[in-house]
């Protein structure tokens, strides 16, 4: 991406939302796919384009039977979509993680299944070889997984640890000579029938961690999957568990340090999400364009049915998440080919909306179908889905809540702490002590009032009441983060449901930077003639307001208790108890 903000790479923007800050830097101007690259892609999409284009029957067939063809997946091998973030040093496109997303985006306004067909390739089966892979494990490899002759699978879930990754049973013991046994089995693997090179995750006893990564090949020894699985959703994509009896894997096979694969699974899951994004995108633009299609195309009433206003709500709203969606991923995707460390905040939370958004997108265009929306010959029903399990895999976004409210109030929390000390020792070392409270004074006021501070000057003057939006949201969001943690202490880490309210305003407020900066791009570049785009900015932020307000306000009116007590009560009857007779 080209942008020539300079940041420090460890200054999380998200995160500072949590504390009241704008950490914009990189937002302004908006990142672009550089021009060489785009020229690259263009390419690429014409050719997905014209092997896809008229395939809608195969793919129906293929979801029906629940499998791509043999021919189908040489198909793919032959256009090189297994070898799209391949460096060119080992006969693969190299593109960069925007440039993937975009390619992910095509792809999915035809199929979902061969997005992860794909996607499963790249965004994780292989991309631990790619971030952590000695040179001779990626001399080896890599040329074989960019020609498709290797198709690369994950496996990290197991039957009981689904989100508790550090709680896998598979495990790896260590021979005389170097070498691991590894024995265990993985569940849900995607690709695991037809895929010759895992990466995989095994308990260890080492000094520093209990689980290590490994690439294993489909032709050692112990290596088995099982039958497909039959899924509710993307059914083509070849489903199935993995087996591993007593497989001998050679010291040089290990992927990082030893006892260090928790941080290589993270690290995985935490790039692989842009892939994710740029597929819930493709899809939302195809649903977009059936709907508005199937609004001026149905009659009801001697009218198109696009001219009723409860229409016109559905398809400004799928507009606007479409739009919104695209935004974080592509602030995503830029952020990871900066180079910058800490992104994972910022990518849980582009998969939580995009996620959600696509599925909204999907019931939205089901609904515009009416009645043809739920037949099998049209493509809404199975879109919707094949889009479900976006919501539970590669985190589930219940956990990947918790994950973006805790760590964003993590940073808080150690400023809190600063502050404490400052007072304590404000007599030892008055300059430092008095500093820190000055700073906490400014930050303090800046937050009850955020007219004029000057956080986002650059974002475009038409955008200007939106700004003020964003600011005040993020001035009661830190205001609310800074009483939760006063009020809870350690305790917040038990307190999910406040997470929860605190997590998705966050979440909406970030993307309400990703779109303001992304329209301020637009209005600059045309000289303010964009007036869909300051209509997308403004119903965004609307809702981004209402929901913020909504979950802030719930911190302190809502029926939490009753929630817990009703559920707990609930469990221990087992049954919905009551009846009208």
């Amino acid at each position: 991406m080209e942008n020539g903000a300079d940041m420090k790479i460890d200054m999380s923007p998200a995160k500072g939302l949590f504390m009241g800050e704008f950490r914009d830097s990189r937002l302004f101007p908006f990142p672009k796919i550089s021009a060489a690259e785009r020229e690259t892609l263009s390419m690429v999409i014409e050719s997905i384009d014209r092997f896809m284009a008229g395939k809608d029957a195969q793919f129906r067939s293929f979801d029906e039977n629940g499998a791509q063809t043999a021919e189908y997946l040489e198909e793919l091998k032959a256009l090189g979509l297994f070898s799209l973030i391949i460096p060119a040093e080992h006969e693969g496109l190299g593109l960069s993680n925007s440039g993937y997303s975009r390619v992910l985006q095509q792809t999915s306004r035809y199929d979902g299944s061969t997005s992860l067909t794909i996607g499963a390739h790249s965004s994780i089966g292989m991309k631990a070889l790619l971030l952590f892979g000695t040179d001779g494990q990626k001399a080896r490899y890599l040329p074989r997984l960019a020609s498709g002759e290797l198709i690369a699978a994950f496996c990290l879930t197991e039957s009981g640890s689904g989100s508790d990754a550090a709680s896998v049973k598979t495990y790896a013991t260590k021979n005389a000579d170097g070498s691991w046994s590894l024995t265990g089995e993985k569940i849900w693997i995607t690709n695991g029938g037809t895929a010759g090179f895992f990466t995989v995750f095994a308990k260890t006893e080492s000094d520093g961690g209990r689980m290590t990564a490994f690439i294993v090949e489909r032709d050692w020894q112990g290596v088995s999957s099982g039958p497909k699985e039959d899924k509710m959703g993307i059914r083509a994509s070849c489903t199935t568990t993995v087996r591993f009896d007593s497989v001998k894997v050679p010291a040089d096979c290990v992927l990082g340090e030893e006892g260090k694969g928790f941080k290589v699974a993270m690290a995985v899951l935490n790039n692989g999400r842009t892939g994710l994004g740029g597929g819930c995108v493709g899809a939302m633009k195809r649903l977009i364009e059936l709907s508005i299609a199937q609004a001026i195309q149905r009659k009801q009433f001697g009218k198109s049915i696009s001219e009723f206003q409860l229409i016109k709500e559905k398809i400004a709203l799928m507009t606007t998440l479409c739009f919104a969606s695209e935004s974080i991923v592509a602030f995503v995707g830029s952020l990871i080919d900066a180079g910058v460390e800490d992104f994972s905040v910022e990518a849980a939370m582009s998969k939580v909306f995009v996620s959600e958004s696509l599925w909204t997108v999907a019931d939205e265009a089901l609904q515009i179908a009416g009645g043809n929306g739920f037949m099998k010959e049209f493509p809404y029903e199975r879109v919707v889905r094949d889009c479900r399990i976006n919501r539970i895999f590669e985190g589930t976004n219940e956990i990947l809540r918790l994950y973006v409210g805790l760590s964003g109030m993590k940073d808080s929390g150690e400023a809190l702490k600063d502050i404490a000390r400052g007072i304590g020792g404000i007599f030892n070392d008055p300059i430092k002590g008095f500093g820190m409270l000055t700073s906490y004074a400014t930050k303090k006021l800046s937050q009850v009032t955020p007219i004029g501070r000057g956080s986002l000057w650059r974002v475009s003057p038409l955008l200007k009441q939106e700004a003020l939006v964003l600011e005040q949201g993020t001035a009661r969001l830190s205001q609310a983060v800074e009483a939760a943690l006063r009020k809870h202490g350690k305790g917040i880490i038990g307190e999910q449901l406040v997470t929860k309210r605190i997590a998705d305003s966050a979440i909406d407020l970030f993307v309400g930077m990703c779109l303001l900066a992304r329209v301020s791009d637009i209005a600059s570049s045309s000289g303010g003639e964009c007036s869909d785009e300051l209509s997308i900015a403004r119903i965004y932020m609307q809702l981004a307001r209402n929901r913020v307000s909504a979950n802030l306000k719930g911190l302190v009116r809502n029926s939490d208790r009753d929630v817990i007590r009703l559920s707990d009560s609930m469990c221990s009857r087992g049954a919905y108890p009551w009846d009208v007779l």
